[in-house]
């Protein structure tokens, strides 16, 4: 690349900047889509003031980021469709300064567990996405001899339950399936991940139904979520297999994961929004639209949990963005035993969780590498996640100190309803772009990725 013969087709002017190594003002210049040179301290690009380059100059207000990436998003396309979609999913993605989701295997019709599957989503996902999606695989009984030409169709991993998933195509592995599908998987360095609640536990907690929350949150017991997470990081200490944990909730198991991790075993771990933002002891009953499984656990825990973040004992924070109509959620009767387990919150992460993180003092730049490079790194999504030369050229125009309220019939997930509505937030994404291009929300651009 030569600056000073070949022209850039955007050039990119921030006074902050989130790059690798620290908040700067830069220059960013694209070429093809692509980062391709990057000037910071106030050294201006050679070359961007050419008459074929389009330049972005990044209000003083306005903080340049990296453009997010949501490795855990369930969009339910096909086949449960009216839950979510590729063409809504992505858009709210890209509202919330999201340029890559990795799709979840369920809830979706077929669940992708075998190579047909994994054709049908894509086919279903190319001409309606507004980001770039990648795919994970599913691990279930009996099919793991579909892991190895899943992997290398380009999956990110595989994810399976320890515990019921809610919906019968997609059952969960038993014990000795677990410590199977590990070893097969460590012949290829593949990733599984793992909803861990424990079954026999959760078999043995009294089936309840009602309005309640307490109710609701003393039949998912912190146990459940310990043993298993004690089950995946002994196999994975016994077979080599790298393992990464979803959605925890249960602070009591950080002193696990952080010992496992000493001890070198291949392990990663991330949370959620939900489990930063609320906290048990403010749930009103009958309030479904917080019903998620692993539940959202009292102050004491969330509080936890965050010094889990900052210490680098959880590695990430994914949205978990798990829909369904306003039906399956009984916001009538606010029956949190017969509800939907999920909270839609693909469109709201970075907002929510700035929040929470400024009044600890928390830097936004922490803030994004938790929602940006470290997903990307745990997911294996190349290219992606930072600000970085032959990076894509991906980005969000963030406004930290804009205050505003959700407002769910606004959002563009297909069901909005949300666990957020009416919640004040602080920061705003003001603009996304994908690849060099800023999303119009009107012409899908969004690319289908592959793992190596």
């Amino acid at each position: 690349m030569n600056a000073e013969t070949q022209d850039f087709d955007l050039v990119i002017r921030a006074q902050r900047v989130v790059l690798p190594e620290g908040v700067n003002a830069a220059e960013v210049g694209v070429r093809e889509g692509k980062i391709v040179e990057i000037a910071t301290g106030g050294a201006v690009l050679a070359g961007a003031a050419s008459a074929n380059t389009e330049t972005v100059d990044v209000d003083e207000t306005q903080v340049l980021l990296p453009g997010l990436v949501d490795s855990h998003v369930h969009v339910n396309d096909p086949g449960r469709s009216e839950w979510e979609g590729f063409a809504s999913a992505t858009r709210a993605a890209a509202a919330g300064g999201v340029t890559t989701i990795v799709d979840m295997p369920l809830n979706s019709l077929p669940p992708t567990v075998d190579i047909g599957s994994l054709d049908i989503k894509r086919e279903v996902a190319a001409t309606k996405a507004f980001v770039d999606v990648g795919f994970w695989g599913g691990a279930i009984p009996g099919n793991t001899e579909e892991l190895k030409p899943l992997f290398d169709a380009g999956v990110y991993g595989f994810k399976c339950f320890l515990e019921d998933s809610g919906v019968e195509e997609f059952p969960p592995l038993e014990p000795e399936e677990l410590r199977t599908d590990m070893v097969e998987l460590a012949k290829y360095d593949g990733l599984l991940i793992v909803h861990a609640e424990d079954h026999s536990i959760l078999a043995d907690v009294p089936g309840f139904t009602g309005r309640r929350f307490s109710d609701f949150l003393a039949s998912r017991p912190r146990e459940a979520e310990n043993v298993a997470i004690a089950r995946v990081i002994e196999t994975a200490r016994e077979t080599g297999s790298r393992a990464h944990i979803l959605h925890l909730s249960s602070a009591d198991a950080l002193p696990q994961i952080a010992q496992a991790k000493a001890e070198g075993v291949k392990l990663t771990v991330e949370t959620c929004p939900h489990y930063l933002v609320f906290s048990a002891e403010e749930i009103p009953d009958g309030a479904t639209t917080h019903k998620c499984c692993p539940p959202i656990r009292e102050e004491s825990n969330r509080e936890a949990l965050w010094q889990g973040l900052i210490d680098g004992t959880i590695d990430c924070v994914v949205s978990d963005h798990s829909p369904s109509t306003a039906e399956l959620k009984l916001i009538d009767t606010g029956d949190f035993g017969a509800a939907w387990g999920g909270i839609s919150s693909l469109q709201l992460g970075l907002s929510l969780m700035w929040t929470e993180a400024a009044t600890r003092g928390i830097d936004l730049a922490e803030v994004v590498s938790w929602m940006s490079s470290a997903p990307a790194a745990v997911a294996g999504v190349a290219g992606k996640g930072a600000i970085a030369l032959a990076n894509d050229a991906d980005f969000a125009v963030f406004a930290p100190d804009e205050e505003w309220t959700v407002a769910a019939a606004e959002l563009y997930h297909r069901n909005q309803i949300s666990a957020y509505d009416a919640r004040a937030v602080r920061g705003a994404v003001k603009k996304t772009i994908l690849r060099g291009a800023p999303v119009d929300f009107d012409t899908p651009q969004g690319r289908l990725l592959r793992a190596r």
